[in-house]
């Protein structure tokens, strides 16, 4: 027997599943065919930037290479190669595959704005070093040219992420760090880190794990074929050449450089109560707002600073700074590098 109540009941019912399933940008069906266009384009971007690195480096990306690099199948891989050749972004000829002018063009948008992200979380954030590539893999893919415009000015235009790896402009110009390995670097010889390689992770890791900052100055004692050891910041390295090739470095410039690297100079931290020191400058380490508020405490290169006493568990220590008493952890002390003076009685 025919029931209103239930045909209508049933009539609601069907409307509500198919709103929950086709409703225009939020029901399931079109939710999965965006999350779907999604990963289309972030895996073209992603093998965007595979192919180019690998074009820079004189070597041939292929399927296999790219499949890896995206962790996808060789027939996913397959598919996707061939969208993007239909979208005019690479071009395939007996299994080489090379990018497009608009593949370059796409591809340098993709690496500057991952470059970016990687200065913004370096500067602005306190997300730590091991982090940043991970997130500005997840950031890069949702941000427009013009967004990176924006993030760039207010970045202040950098040449540089904190890497060293060149940022490319809006116009796709790079200015090379120009940088050699240290591996291959003579022996007796002084240099300064240009560039840390973050890839793959483990070596990145490793570079850390040594305190290794760019712009430190660096003098190889030791290069053969098991070992190159070497200075930097006051401590002793050694690392095997294939870790040590991963370390960019260029040949200083001035003298002065090397005389602010000398052996008279130590960690803040290490200065006991009482005794005075002269700051030579803060590590490359320190960075975004940790560094500004060094500089707004006046704790600038050539100032004086005496260690005045410290806490009952010898950690914050007090330091005289330009009149004023400011307390700092041993962390932070240990990233300003100071000239011990004599006291005078």
């Amino acid at each position: 027997m025919y029931n209103p109540l239930i045909a209508l009941l049933i009539a609601a019912a069907v409307a509500l599943v198919l709103a929950v399933l086709f409703w225009p940008n939020r029901g399931l069906v079109p939710r999965w065919r965006q999350g779907r266009r999604m990963t289309m384009r972030v895996r073209s971007e992603d093998a965007l930037k595979h192919i180019y690195k690998y074009e820079m480096k004189g070597n041939q990306a292929t399927f296999a290479t790219i499949a890896g690099t995206l962790n996808i199948s060789l027939n996913e891989t397959a598919a996707l190669i061939n969208q993007m050749e239909a979208d005019g972004l690479v071009h395939t000829e007996q299994g080489e595959i090379t990018l497009t002018a608009n593949g370059r063009d796409a591809a340098l948008h993709i690496i500057r704005a991952h470059r970016l992200w990687e200065r913004y979380l370096a500067e602005e954030t306190g997300f730590s070093e091991q982090t940043w590539h991970e997130h500005a893999e997840q950031l890069e893919h949702s941000i427009s040219p013009a967004d990176a415009d924006a993030l760039s000015a207010q970045l202040g235009h950098p040449i540089y992420d904190p890497h060293g790896d060149p940022i490319p402009t809006a116009q796709g110009s790079i200015r090379g760090h120009g940088g050699e390995p240290l591996s291959k670097m003579a022996v007796g010889s002084m240099s300064r880190i240009v560039h840390l390689e973050d890839e793959p992770e483990v070596v990145y890791a490793q570079l850390l794990a040594e305190g290794l900052n760019l712009g430190e100055i660096v003098r190889v004692t030791e290069v053969n074929a098991d070992r190159v050891r070497f200075w930097a910041n006051g401590d002793e390295h050694l690392l095997a050449p294939i870790v040590a090739a991963n370390i960019s470095v260029a040949p200083l410039e001035k003298l002065e450089e090397i005389i602010k690297d000398s052996p008279d100079t130590i960690k803040l931290s290490l200065l006991r109560p009482g005794e005075a020191a002269e700051v030579i400058n803060i590590s490359p380490a320190s960075r975004g707002a940790e560094r500004r508020r060094f500089f707004d405490l006046g704790i600038l290169p050539g100032t004086r600073i005496t260690a005045e006493f410290s806490s009952p568990s010898g950690n914050p220590v007090a330091y005289k700074v330009r009149g004023a008493v400011i307390a700092l952890r041993e962390g932070q002390a240990d990233l300003i590098k100071v000239r011990p003076l004599e006291v005078k009685s």
